[in-house]
């Protein structure tokens, strides 16, 4: 008989089965995400807008006083200021060091900043000559250097200047693109440049203009747009002046991707790989005063507040779930995610689903830790391509982050394939599931308990071709930020398991087959110290000696494993074997390396130098 309060947990590896993009754990470079293993950073916000990658000036916009300067690169030395695109191209080397995707914002609203002489008053509203006017395309050849004193600014220009400096897309550089920032709240961010309603015809227009520019220079640089900044620009970009020529497609998104695929075949080329959007919840919850608190940018440790955060990711999806807020209100039932990818499948099929800003409040409460956890897994379950924090990724953000992606300290990371996970308590409890492509003999699973009090008592049951002999427990809960092993377990019997789960906690359960348990009782007396390309092949550096046989696989970031190998060849005394590998692209890899019981994994980078 089931326990009070029991949950039932079901794991069914056969269906639902869908890859887990591995861009959904994301950041906006705003801390050092390195214990996080964030994969993909964007270079965006509000000062993007105006950012004149000529000069490196910049414009705040109303965020502070209009105000056009050095705010970009004042941690820089004077001499490094002055270096043409130095933002993103120092942005984009630090995503190389960890093997990050890098998203970078180019400007679309019509004018960037031509001086870093302070505030811009309503009087030298562009155009004026405090403004260098922005143009997609010029007719190349590029000249070497730009030219600051033309009064303007030419898109597909700092394409191929930034290819020159890091390699095209497709090796090495920069892969992503996004159009601009935000453009219904334009008139409001960014009064100076664009002081009047955005329309729906300008955003087409200039998004399809611009990425024209791009694909012009880098062919196969993604294009992420309109990067709408919320519910109210999803439906009606903000109520724009011309929304009743478009109100047949019921909403603004449905005719933007409509409209994309139009410029689309037009052009001979698609225009829009990505759409971007952003995410910032509406939803509110009861603080300990007695007053209605929006959970975003709230950090209150208010029971109501936390509960509703908790509850907040069941909007993405949970067409029987109303949050409270004029969302839920007005628009019930939401589920944000299906209507979006069915609009894709509609409107403009192929195209990819980002939030390249999202945030839930709550960084130093175990409540925004789970909201983000909640989040991530289910990004992975419909299929979101890239997803951004916008924020810090440290504190309970951090511990949020690390339960996908670092869960050991050692750098293991929750599977890439997402299958049938299900709960008998949604409005308590979540679950996600994932199997390995390239290890069938693990199983990943993410519990989820978002009671402020109640430990329930749980029973997985996993439906498999493959019988699952133990367990290790990896949890997070309010009790601190560090994730924690609690005992594993060693026996599970006919794929079944009953976990007490704490309340307010995450917990990541590591199950493992028999062979594979009775693997990792043999030797592990190596292990990966170093790894690179070479021009003679890939050559690893060893602590202690590698014998016997060995697996290599290489995966790209995509999660695709592009070279298979084995080996006989011991490590040689000085700890380094050399595989003879020299067919592969150039880009970003990571190494799989099994033997004697054991695999290890190290991140390697392979330029067009290499071969």
């Amino acid at each position: 008989m089931a326990q009070k309060n029991s949950v039932a947990f079901t794991v069914n590896t056969a269906l639902d089965t869908l890859s887990i993009s591995p861009f959904i754990y994301g950041s906006n470079a705003q801390s050092d995400d390195t214990s996080a293993h964030v994969t993909a950073r964007r270079l965006g916000g509000n000062r993007l807008t105006g950012y004149n990658w000529e000069t490196n000036a910049s414009n705040a916009g109303s965020d502070y006083l209009n105000h056009s300067d050095n705010y970009l690169t004042s941690g820089l030395t004077a001499s490094v200021q002055s270096v043409p695109a130095i933002v993103p191209i120092q942005f984009h080397q630090a995503s190389q060091m960890t093997g990050a995707y890098s998203l970078v914002t180019l400007p679309a609203a019509g004018y960037v900043a031509r001086d870093e002489n302070g505030t811009v008053s309503a009087s030298e509203t562009a155009p004026s000559p405090r403004w260098c006017k922005v143009v997609f395309q010029r007719d190349p050849p590029f000249p070497a250097v730009p030219d600051v004193m033309d009064g303007f600014v030419f898109v597909d220009e700092e394409v191929n200047y930034l290819v020159q400096k890091l390699g095209s897309s497709s090796a090495g550089g920069i892969r992503g693109y996004d159009c601009d920032n935000e453009p219904a709240l334009w008139p409001n961010t960014h009064p100076r440049i664009h002081p009047n309603a955005t329309t729906c015809a300008e955003v087409i227009a200039r998004d399809s203009a611009l990425a024209i520019a791009v694909k012009s220079v880098d062919p196969k640089a993604e294009i992420f747009g309109p990067v709408s900044y919320g519910f109210e620009e999803y439906l009606t970009n903000q109520s724009a002046p011309d929304w009743n020529t478009y109100k047949s497609y019921v909403r603004w998104l449905d005719a933007y991707l409509a409209n994309m695929k139009r410029a689309s075949d037009a052009s001979g080329k698609r225009l829009l790989d990505v759409l971007d959007l952003h995410w910032y919840p509406e939803a509110q919850g009861m603080s300990t005063a007695g007053q209605l608190t929006r959970i975003t940018p709230n950090d209150a440790p208010d029971a109501g507040i936390a509960r509703a955060r908790m509850d907040a990711p069941r909007t993405l999806w949970d067409s029987t779930y109303k949050e409270n807020s004029w969302i839920a209100q007005y628009y019930s039932p939401v589920a944000i995610l299906p209507w979006i990818n069915a609009a894709i499948k509609k409107y403009n099929p192929g195209t990819k689903l980002s939030f390249s800003e999202f945030n839930y409040g709550g960084d130093h409460q175990i409540s925004g830790a789970i909201a983000v956890a909640d989040v991530l897994g289910i990004f992975g379950r419909y299929g979101v391509y890239m997803s951004n924090y916008w924020g810090t990724v440290g504190n309970y953000i951090g511990s949020a982050y690390r339960i996908y992606r670092n869960y050991d300290g050692q750098g293991s990371t929750f599977g890439n394939v997402s299958v049938r996970a299900t709960t008998s308590n949604i409005d308590s409890t979540s679950i996600y599931a994932a199997t390995r492509s390239d290890d069938p003999d693990h199983l990943d699973v993410i519990l989820i308990n978002k009671s402020l009090s109640t430990t329930f008592p749980s029973d997985l049951s996993i439906v498999s071709n493959k019988q699952f002999s133990s367990a290790q427990v990896f949890v997070v809960d309010a009790s601190g930020m560090a994730i924690t092993t609690a005992p594993a377990f060693s026996s599970l019997v006919g794929n079944q398991l009953h976990y007490q789960m704490p309340a307010l906690s995450i917990t990541h359960l590591v199950l493992q087959t028999t062979s594979r348990s009775v693997a990792l009782t043999q030797s592990k007396g190596w292990s990966i110290k170093s790894a690179s390309f070479t021009k003679s092949g890939i050559l690893i550096h060893f602590s202690g000696r590698l014998v016997g046989h060995a697996n290599v696989r290489l995966i790209d970031l995509l999660g695709n494993v592009t070279l298979r190998m084995s080996t006989d060849a011991p490590a040689n005394e000085n700890g380094t074997l050399l595989l003879p590998v020299q067919t592969l692209a150039p880009g970003f890899y990571e190494l799989s390396v099994g033997s004697q019981g054991k695999t290890e994994s190290y991140k390697i980078v392979s330029t067009h130098d290499n071969y």
